[in-house]
């Protein structure tokens, strides 16, 4: 156990750093945003390019992880929005914000850098393989069904499945991440062999600063998203997400038998916090923005119990 938490420890004390930083203004929002937008733009792409280029896929299909991780989220949002409409009472509108909320892990900023100290090489690529869809389905699916949503609730037309394919289309292919998985396959399946030494060096000691980097700037955006409002129907969606989703993600890896750092790779992203796609959805529906920052919020707190648990079950 004492080697699980040397691993995980690390992971949300970096965390906290940041937030203590930026709530006792040693460092100002801005400074966060910046730390954060240096993060997502060049610090995780290289990282990710560095993976792709240099990983040994040796013919590993990518579907069944793939599978297993996406029908554990399957799961978890159904649940979610089922328990805000049922049990809770909530509209539609709602329920798509809890379901998501439950089931959208923030595999980029928390789930990276723990999989690469947890798992290691193969698990970071493992994460890369999930990160090619993961982004894209969740946003589609989110922004379809708070479409359908808001047409009900609030009356008047929905956008056309057409319409919104082409809007997260168009922003995906702007994404840092996204060209950065293209680039690292790309350069992968081209056989040009190793990166030129120089470049190298260079990509290394980007890559070497991202995991410290995010989790720091995570922890000073932190302050954007209290725990106000919704706190019943909050806490049970963190539950989910901290529990339904990894134990799904955990039990369809076995039935599907992914080795042994695939399914850790996949267990342990799927039990970190929520991320901010879904507070991100909430806000351009004006819907539930409170019922998502308060789960962001909650998970991230509490996130530390759920994955240490999963690290020992795994270990």
């Amino acid at each position: 156990m004492s080697a699980v938490f040397t691993n995980v420890a690390p992971v949300f004390l970096l965390i906290l750093i940041g937030w203590i930083v930026a709530r006792t203004g040693l460092m100002s929002e801005e400074s966060g945003d910046a730390l954060a937008e240096f993060v997502f733009k060049i610090a995780l792409p290289t990282l990710i390019f560095r993976t792709l280029a240099e990983a040994h896929f040796e013919g590993a299909s990518p579907f069944r992880l793939w599978i297993a991780y996406f029908a554990g989220v399957a799961v978890t949002w159904t649940v979610g929005h089922l328990m805000a409409r049922r049990l809770f009472g909530r509209d539609e509108k709602i329920g798509v914000i809890a379901g998501m909320s439950s089931a959208f892990a923030n595999n980029v900023f928390i789930g990276l850098p723990l999989v690469g100290r947890s798992v290691g090489t193969d698990g970071i690529v493992a994460i890369s393989i999930l990160l090619a869809i993961h982004l894209p389905l969740m946003m589609v699916i989110g922004t379809i069904l708070m479409e359908h949503a808001s047409a009900r609730v609030d009356g008047g037309g929905r956008r056309s499945l057409l319409a919104v394919l082409r809007q997260v289309g168009t922003n995906l292919s702007r994404n840092p991440l996204v060209i950065a998985l293209a680039l690292g396959v790309a350069f992968n399946l081209s056989g040009l062999g190793a990166l030129p030494v120089v470049i190298k060096n260079v990509v290394d000691q980007i890559a070497a600063v991202t995991a410290a980097a995010a989790l720091i700037s995570l922890g000073m955006t932190l302050r954007k998203y209290p725990v106000h409002g919704n706190l019943s129907l909050a806490t049970v969606m963190a539950l989910l997400k901290l529990i339904l989703l990894p134990a799904s993600v955990y039990g369809f890896a076995h039935l599907l038998g992914l080795s042994h750092a695939w399914t850790s790779a996949m267990v342990l992203t799927s039990s970190v916090p929520t991320g901010i796609n879904a507070w991100i959805i909430a806000t351009r529906f004006r819907s539930g923005q409170s019922l998502a920052a308060s789960v962001i919020s909650i998970t991230t707190i509490f996130g530390v119990v759920s994955v240490s648990f999963w690290a020992w079950l795994l270990s």
